[in-house]
């Protein structure tokens, strides 16, 4: 991958949706909730004030409206700033 985020900006790849429930119901794909979790492929370098507390292979939760959808090499990534992570897992 040839994507290096800048400042305080981290790259995530998002988990996938559930496709079933609990009880074992198909959600169809116009129910699916995005999902609030995923996987930090890449970080920037921080700035002088910000220190990056997200390392590459970290697993977070971040903020349902949090991010930039962007595609790289046919998979969806969020890009989003390090405040807009709420915890690592």
């Amino acid at each position: 991958m040839n994507v290096k985020p800048l400042s305080d900006r981290v790259l995530i790849e998002p988990k996938a949706a559930e496709e079933k429930t609990a009880g074992g119901l198909i959600i169809p794909d116009t129910a699916k909730e995005k999902p609030l979790e995923g996987k930090v492929v890449a970080v920037g370098p921080g700035t002088s004030e910000v220190t990056m507390e997200v390392k590459a292979g970290d697993q977070v939760l971040y903020g349902k409206y949090a991010g930039t959808e962007i595609a790289v090499e046919g998979k969806q990534y969020l890009i989003m700033r390090q405040s807009d992570i709420l915890a690592i897992i």
